[in-house]
């Protein structure tokens, strides 16, 4: 998909001190200093592209270390927009941003235009943007519609992996968190819809017990998701595997921390302290 630039004009509404990016299908906000560091990661990485997506991404999301984690930055407005947003990021867009740039790199064709095809592949149902609930926004789901899509593989059964029943309904049941979902009670039946299915999808987790005895499996650039145990959810936060001495460690956008950064203590350590962390869900892009 070539992306053509709209111009803009004076009194059309900005974020900060730049333009905005504005396109149809799908419509794509972000500025122009989001294109700036795109194009510095391009820069930096171009000649690394022969690596595979798992390390590129993670030496990619190294580079975005300090970068401030800020929460909800795709729900900016009621309309389902492509949000580019390369200068703060969660849990889940940094993995995905870090993804559609290596995807970009891997394709051989490092462009902005690349990069907002890869990013709406990754992020959204079947590839396509097509309203507020066509977003991938349980994680469970976002693998095994990116695993159909052949951009990343489940792991965690090879590692030893066992069921994991989910049963999701949290945004369903509490729509009122959500603004999209108070404005629109259409929405709210189909996001319905999507958590029966997703959670009639088997799923296998790594109980936190038993993950020392898969890290030797476990490459960087992994991707991980801390399964949780509060009621409705799949998962509480991601990132992406870093080892260092074989002894892995968690690479994430982090609201404790305010930012990018390297958890202080082993994976395995740094999980003891959450209490509504069961275990982690391990996948790892093609």
């Amino acid at each position: 998909m070539r992306i053509k630039l709209l111009v803009l004009i004076a009194g059309i509404l900005c974020f900060g001190f730049v333009a905005s990016i504005a396109i149809a299908a799908p419509k794509v906000i972000g500025n122009e200093k989001d294109k700036l560091i795109l194009q510095e990661k391009f820069d930096k990485f171009s000649s690394q592209h022969d690596l595979s997506v798992g390390e590129l991404m993670y030496r990619i999301g190294l580079d975005f270390e300090g970068t401030p984690y800020v929460a909800k930055t795709l729900d900016l407005n009621a309309e389902e927009n492509l949000v580019i947003n390369l200068r703060e990021f969660d849990c889940t867009t940094f993995v995905e941003n870090c993804l559609a740039i290596a995807l970009s790199l891997k394709n051989g064709e490092p462009t902005f235009d690349q990069f907002i095809t890869q990013l709406e592949r990754i992020r959204y149902r079947n590839g396509r943007l097509d309203g507020y609930s066509s977003r991938l926004h349980y994680f469970s789901e976002w693998i095994t519609d990116n695993e159909t899509k052949g951009i990343v593989k489940d792991i965690t059964v090879n590692l030893g992996g066992i069921r994991h029943p989910v049963l999701l309904n949290f945004m369903g049941t509490h729509p009122d968190f959500y603004a999209q979902l108070k404005e629109d009670p259409l929405q709210i039946v189909r996001i319905k819809q999507i958590e029966k299915k997703v959670s009639a999808h088997p799923f296998y987790f790594i109980p936190k017990e038993m993950i020392s005895d898969q890290e030797t499996k476990m490459m960087d650039g992994d991707i991980i998701a801390l399964t949780t145990r509060i009621p409705g959810l799949d998962v509480s936060h991601l990132g992406l595997i870093s080892k260092k001495n074989g002894v892995v460690f968690l690479l994430n956008a982090s609201s404790t921390g305010g930012k990018v950064e390297l958890t202080r203590f082993p994976l395995v350590e740094y999980l003891k302290g959450l209490k509504n962390v069961t275990g982690i869900f391990v996948v790892r892009s093609k």
